[in-house]
């Protein structure tokens, strides 16, 4: 078999299966939840609801079954007679339908499954009507009029064994109208007009009465509360103005207290306010004065410091120099007498005796020099006595001037009173100064070891003078 043939017979197969496919699905049938498909034929009768099933050609067949609400006018054609023999025509409109359960949908086929839904609705119309006739006479105009309800209730009862009977059910039964052609229902009412226009009339009547009895009512109670708002409010205002005066009075004497306890204040504050200035005064006062004194004590020490210096500087230029000099003298002499004993000997022998003799005459020079110092020395002993003391005399005005300089430096001197009697102003400082000048003597004493006043019995006039050993009178010299 070639691939052709092969198509071929898969195609065909293909196709056949689609024909064979549309051909149960045009045997089977479904209907919708509405509906009811009634099945007959071989294997009996069958109800589908809402489903499908395959009816099967020649041996079965179908019909569908609306279970859908049937509405339709009940409205005979024939005027109803009451129970009082008043004929009226009677409007309803019922509401019927097949019952859901398959007995009843079987029952409702068997009674209108060949019949048009026209003819169906006819046959149950016709039903309706029946039973409508027999409770109408059964009841009044009256009746019929003011209870719909209960005439609709009877409606349902009364129908229900029928209806069960066919396979359906009365879901409702409304009345729409009832008229009579003799103006019954009309005149039904009148004497109810009447009487509601006549309690309508009284009661207007019974209303107006109590509203002028109300009214009058209203205004005397007006007045009256008039009457007594008008006390209230004058009584009202009576207590306003008595209680304004005592919040006056209050608020006045409250002022006045108030001014009083302001004006003690403000004549407290006035005297602490003097009181602080004379302490802040006398603190000032005083914070001056330790300045002052500070300034004082300052000028002081940098005057002591001045003349310690002054002294130290004393010390040094007069009573230091000579011994100063005199050892300078002598390290000069030794070490220019070594350098030569260093070069001598370095000098050849043949230049020896040379350097003896010059070295002879050094050391007699250096002796000469020595017998000088040694004189010198002498002198500066009595130099210790007369000219000591004509120096530091002479010195006297030097160290007053140095005592005083610090003085100049002084830009500006406050002097302050302390009232204890003693000198004050420019007498105060010339007395420090005589008192500073005073203690120069000490100084000098302090300085020489000596008392000046020994130093001063010491000076000898000019040629009175103790001859030394060996020196001849001054008569004898002439001589």
């Amino acid at each position: 078999m070639n691939t052709q043939t092969l198509w071929v017979v898969s195609g065909l197969g293909i196709l056949a299966v689609i024909i064979l496919m549309m051909y149960m699905a045009s045997l089977y049938r479904k209907v919708g939840p509405h509906q009811a498909l009634v099945v007959y034929g071989f294997g009996g009768t069958k109800i589908v609801k809402g489903g499908g099933a395959f009816i099967f050609p020649m041996v079965q067949s179908c019909r569908d079954l609306s279970l859908e609400l049937m509405s339709f006018d009940v409205a005979p054609q024939q005027d109803l007679y009451t129970k009082q023999g008043v004929a009226v025509t009677v409007e309803a409109v019922a509401q019927i339908k097949v019952k859901s359960d398959p007995e009843s949908i079987q029952t409702a086929a068997e009674q209108f499954l060949t019949k048009t839904p026209q003819e169906r609705e006819g046959l149950i119309r016709l039903v309706m009507e029946g039973h409508l006739r027999g409770i109408i006479g059964q009841l009044t105009v009256e009746e019929i009029v003011k209870q719909p309800e209960m005439v609709s209730d009877r409606m349902r009862s009364t129908c229900a064994d029928d209806m069960n009977k066919m396979g359906l059910e009365v879901i409702s039964f409304t009345i729409k109208e009832v008229r009579d052609k003799n103006e019954y229902i009309t005149n039904m009412g009148k004497p109810d007009v009447a009487r509601i226009k006549r309690d309508a009339d009284v009661a207007a009547a019974e209303a107006d009465r109590d509203t002028l009895i109300r009214r009058a009512q209203a205004q005397r109670d007006a007045a009256t509360a008039k009457a007594q708002a008008d006390q209230e409010r004058v009584l009202a205002e009576t207590l306003s103005l008595a209680k304004q005066a005592e919040s006056q009075r209050d608020l006045d004497v409250k002022k006045a207290q108030y001014l009083e306890v302001t004006k003690k204040q403000q004549a407290m504050a006035d005297k602490a306010y003097e009181i602080e200035t004379n302490v802040m005064q006398q603190q000032v006062v005083s914070e001056a004065v330790k300045v002052q004194q500070a300034e004082k004590e300052a000028q002081i020490k940098v005057q002591e410091a001045e003349i310690q210096r002054r002294e130290k500087e004393l010390i040094a230029t007069v009573l230091k120099q000579a011994e100063i000099e005199r050892q300078k003298i002598e390290t000069l002499a030794n070490a220019e007498k070594m350098r030569l004993a260093v070069e001598a000997e370095g000098h050849a022998a043949s230049i020896r005796a040379q350097g003896e003799a010059e070295a002879e005459i050094i050391f007699k020079k250096g002796d000469a020099e020595a017998r000088a110092m040694n004189v010198k020395a002498e002198a500066y002993q009595e130099y210790n006595q007369a000219a000591v003391v004509d120096k530091l005399i002479t010195s006297l005005p030097d160290v007053v001037k140095a005592m005083a300089t610090p003085l100049n430096n002084v830009d500006k001197i406050t002097i302050v009173s302390t009232g204890n009697g003693d000198a004050t102003g420019m007498n105060k400082i010339t007395g420090d100064m005589t008192k500073m000048a005073a203690q120069v003597p000490a100084l000098f004493e302090a300085l020489s070891g000596m008392q000046l006043s020994d130093l001063l019995s010491k000076v000898r006039l000019i040629g009175d003078k103790t001859p030394k050993p060996g020196d001849k009178p001054d008569g004898l010299a002439h001589s």
